[in-house]
């Protein structure tokens, strides 16, 4: 482990009634159908890169909460101590104060540092998790305690930060095709063929997952019978229509819409963003990130006027 500087504190000592000097390192999330992001507390981790303008699969870390190491015991003491950071708590009952204390200035001169927990507040086991470790922990030099933040866990937290865009399904023809007419499919403004994230515990470590967004698949919303698809030529994108151009990715419908319910085929579009970590010897395996879009199609039948002559 490398040495720390004693202003890494400063992202960790947030424990109450301790005021802490820094803010916490949050990336809100949702929880509307399988979105959602990671919120950390009491944490020094800084998360960077794609956390925004995408979307999250829902994806976990495996344990949501872990020590994380902070300051030496000589700088311990004397930030818990210190009435500028301290006046609350000493203010409120000086006897209980020096007890709290007490077990800083047992370790005082005492190579080490303490470690101190940390969680995922959008876990919905992360509060108890936490409740469970200790809210100091000395550990001697070059060690890491049990449920010690590991390269393994910051992968999964900057995995878990992740997102990757949404696909915006284009068409055409766009308001309604018809039977046996190409329906060309791409998507609209896909953005980066690659997204990635890096954790980071200042001084200590860094962890950086890259997703790469695969080929489009799409599913026609019926039977093989009623629809085919025609995918070669997709590609990560689709291939957006052009006059003239081979008809390569999309799908030709060959019964009308009618029959259906609302009267309209549901066509989808997927893609998979596999994950890996960055520069490791031994990849940590990730579920890729797999995302998906549904548009209306109508189909109509193409009328002809005969006429006698």
């Amino acid at each position: 482990m490398n040495p720390l500087v004693p202003a890494l504190v400063a992202g960790l000592l947030v424990l109450a009634p301790t005021p802490k000097p820094g803010g916490d390192t949050t990336i809100e999330g949702t929880e509307r159908g399988n979105e959602r992001g990671i919120t950390l507390s009491n944490s020094s981790i800084v998360l960077k890169g794609d956390v925004k303008g995408g979307k999250s699969d829902g994806y976990r870390v495996k344990s949501p909460c872990w020590y994380e190491p902070g300051l030496d015991a000589d700088a311990m003491l004397k930030f818990q101590t210190d009435p500028r950071t301290q006046f609350a708590r000493i203010k409120a009952d000086d006897r209980s104060f020096d007890r709290f204390v007490q077990q800083f200035k047992d370790k005082k001169g005492q190579p080490g540092r303490w470690w101190t927990p940390a969680y995922d507040t959008s876990h919905p086991e992360g509060a108890a998790c936490w409740a469970e470790l200790e809210l100091f922990l000395f550990v001697p030099p070059d060690t890491t305690p049990p449920s010690g933040i590991t390269f393994e866990q910051l992968a999964e937290i900057a995995r878990a930060a992740l997102t990757v865009p949404e696909p915006v399904i284009k068409l055409n023809p766009d308001v309604k095709s018809y039977v046996n007419l190409p329906t060309f499919v791409w998507l609209d403004n896909p953005g980066d063929s690659q997204r990635s994230v890096t954790a980071t515990l200042p001084g200590i470590m860094s962890a950086t997952v890259v997703a790469t967004r695969q080929n489009i698949t799409i599913t026609s919303g019926t039977t093989d019978d009623r629809a085919k698809v025609v995918q070669d030529g997709c590609g990560q994108v689709g291939t957006p229509y052009v006059k003239g151009a081979a008809f390569t990715c999309g799908v030709q419908y060959l019964r009308a819409s009618i029959d259906q319910p609302r009267e309209v085929y549901e066509l989808t579009v997927s893609s998979t963003w596999p994950v890996q970590v960055a520069d490791r010897v031994v990849p940590f395996q990730f579920a890729p990130v797999e995302v998906s879009a549904t548009r209306d199609v109508p189909v109509g039948e193409v009328q002809s006027n005969v006429r006698n002559p």
